[in-house]
């Protein structure tokens, strides 16, 4: 039986949904984050769980060399459009040991981990990325503040995207939250799901830990704002290979 990520982010209605995204914090951010890590123009970029490549495009606009890599081949098949002789897109799962040679920065990017059943799961992700990564290469993960989104849950809501009319329903179980998506297209009923572990910093430590990462520094928002537990919206991690 598939996962849940497996069929959800293949499908177009993900994208609908999710179309409000903003480009431009998303390009602040990666400029911001570029700035912090001076990383040297022509640097080898991977971007783990790309989607349809926004944060791809733009890394490979500033001057980077980038491979973009998301188990949708649906994405993958809309980002490919935009290949060029140092951006590229494959199609693949990130707990898979790819050769795709070495890199200096991987990027993991938007609540793109943790969707798995266990940590066995994310220690294949990380132990993936340690061997992509050249010798004190970096890691970025931006994920979800586990903390703030268990006090300001959401439990109902319905948002309308290209006249579709999206019933969403949250809660938290077994140490995830899960997030239930149904609606109504062409007189087709849809239901879908999203599962993503809580993960806070303790647990992104031992993760690291495990896995050869030490972390060098953590960020609370997109403006690499300090990180505080209880009120920040992302925890956003750097980690270097050791």
């Amino acid at each position: 039986m598939p996962e849940w990520f497996e069929d959800w982010f293949n499908t177009k209605y993900y994208h609908i949904l999710y179309e409000h995204r903003n480009d431009d914090e998303a390009e602040t951010f990666i400029k911001q984050l570029l700035s912090e890590l001076s990383l040297p123009k022509k640097s080898r970029v991977l971007d783990l769980a790309c989607g349809q490549g926004r944060h791809s495009r733009f890394l490979n606009a500033l001057g980077y060399s980038v491979v973009g890599v998301d188990l949708s081949e649906q994405s993958i098949n809309c980002a490919k459009k935009y290949e060029n002789q140092d951006l590229k897109f494959v199609c693949e799962d990130m707990r898979k040991a790819l050769n795709l040679g070495d890199f200096d920065l991987v990027c993991n990017l938007f609540t793109s981990f943790g969707y798995f059943e266990n940590q066995a799961d994310n220690l294949l992700v990380l132990n993936a990325v340690h061997d992509y990564l050249a010798t004190k290469g970096l890691l970025v993960i931006d994920f979800l503040n586990a903390e703030k989104v268990k006090q300001n849950l959401v439990p109902e809501e319905t948002i309308t995207r290209c006249g579709i009319i999206f019933h969403i329903q949250r809660k938290v179980e077994h140490g995830s939250i899960i997030k239930t998506i149904e609606f109504t297209d062409d007189s087709k009923h849809f239901n879908y799901q999203e599962k993503v572990q809580l993960l806070g910093l303790s647990d992104f430590e031992n993760l690291f830990l495990k896995s050869g990462f030490k972390i060098t520094n953590v960020f609370g928002d997109y403006n690499l704002g300090k990180f505080a537990p209880k009120n920040s919206d992302r925890l956003i991690l750097i980690a270097q290979k050791i």
